[in-house]
């Protein structure tokens, strides 16, 4: 079945196939057509340009007067998959505790790990499910999903199997990420290499067995996973085929942009604390910086330096982080307005950063990210709005009349 859309009033992020994600002055850059035509073919774009120009006609005609259409949001960090919620800690942090504070007694994600493990996987997949479902309303259209919150090797496998559970039965691009490298379990808190030992020797081989996961992550940072402990981690899961994505430099610099780059990372994750050695170490490389302004905003901690990044020619991604207790929030809307107010980052960035950048860090610039002939028919069709600026200057509105995902509405 063939779809046109017509008088649109403008078409956003148009690229050729060639490209596959922006970089530096690049990032100012965004290719859009006025009073344009998109044509679509079953769950594919099948062609666009100018009214001017259109002598097509299709099975079904959707006039667009007035609004725009822009490619869904690739939201390449989350963790939609946990249980319950952590509102006590949010109220806590009011009251004054730090998020190091309320790990250290027993809280964040140890906290949400316990929950999980008590949590049936078909419970897990009914609260999961409603959180994908949301963020699809909201414009997204591919996402990554790590795991993270189980910490025991049936409570990790129970979170990649519902992973996989959801790529199946929403027809969106899922991409699951291993993460049994996000906290030490209490029972190891002593033995941090007998739990290292048991992500490599027991985690690992299982899911590559049922092959649950893409890409492999830890959260190196102090307090948590030292860099020679993610150096070993991004070794073994190299040795299952499992691409490193990595989070770092969220609290301090200690060296993870440097062994996420040794391992040829996709991408580094968080990236609020940045030094010039960290800057230079990404140049030249192709390996992925993403930010997740919406983190920063709940915590209250510093933002990514979104301009030290930019001006030094590198490319950057947005994402939500969206997880139960530092970003509960899968609304890439607000993350493309926050990154503008909060990191200066211009709207043309900020679209670029949330589509075609996004979907890099996932492996996915060849499918979704931008209106290109024989990607994907996943795009956002905005009420009428004055310019694609309006999306981050109006942070409280959501300004999305349709969401399309594989040329059907949802």
């Amino acid at each position: 079945m063939t779809t046109l859309f017509i008088n649109i009033k403008e078409l956003i992020q148009i690229r050729e196939a060639s490209i596959k994600k922006v970089s530096g002055k690049e990032m100012s850059i965004l290719p859009t057509i006025k009073n344009a035509f998109l044509l679509i073919k079953d769950d594919k774009i099948l062609d666009f340009g100018t009214m001017n120009n259109l002598s097509t006609k299709a099975d079904k005609t959707i006039d667009c007067t007035g609004k725009m259409i822009l490619p869904t949001w690739c939201d390449s960090h989350t963790h939609i998959v946990y249980a319950g919620n952590r509102e006590q800690e949010f109220v806590d942090r009011i009251n004054g505790l730090t998020y190091e504070e309320i790990a250290n007694n027993g809280g964040g994600i140890l906290n949400s790990a316990k929950k999980l493990q008590e949590t049936s996987e078909q419970d897990l997949y009914k609260q999961s499910a409603v959180r994908l479902e949301e963020v699809m309303k909201l414009g997204t259209g591919a996402v990554e999903i790590k795991s993270g919150y189980g910490l025991t090797v049936d409570a990790e496998l129970k979170m990649l199997r519902v992973i996989k559970k959801l790529g199946e039965n929403y027809n969106l691009p899922i991409k699951a990420t291993f993460l049994g490298a996000h906290a030490f379990p209490k029972e190891y808190k002593d033995d941090k290499n007998g739990y290292i030992d048991l992500i490599i020797n027991e985690m690992l081989p299982k899911i590559a067995k049922e092959k649950l996961a893409e890409f492999i992550d830890a959260f190196c940072e102090t307090g948590y996973f030292s860099v020679e402990d993610t150096d070993r981690i991004l070794e073994a899961g190299k040795k299952y085929g499992l691409i490193p994505k990595v989070h770092v430099n969220q609290f301090t610099t200690i060296g993870g942009v440097q062994v996420s780059v040794k391992h040829k990372a996709l991408s580094v994750d968080h990236l609020e604390i940045m030094n010039s050695d960290d800057i230079n170490t990404l140049k030249g490389t192709d390996t992925m910086p993403v930010a997740l302004p919406s983190c920063s905003y709940f915590l209250s901690i510093p933002y990514t330096p979104a301009r030290n990044i930019i001006n030094a020619g590198l490319p950057l991604a947005l994402a939500t982080d969206f997880n139960p207790g530092s970003t509960p929030s899968g609304n890439m809307n607000f993350v493309v307005a926050t990154a503008c107010i909060k990191m200066k980052m211009t709207p043309e960035e900020a679209i670029n950063a949330a589509t075609i950048n996004g979907a890099y860090a996932m492996n996915l610039s060849d499918k979704v990210g931008s209106i290109t002939k024989g990607k994907k028919a996943n795009f956002i069709v905005t009420k009428e709005i004055l310019s694609y600026g309006a999306i981050p200057y109006n942070f409280g509105s959501v300004l999305i009349d349709t969401v399309f995902i594989n040329g059907k509405s949802i």
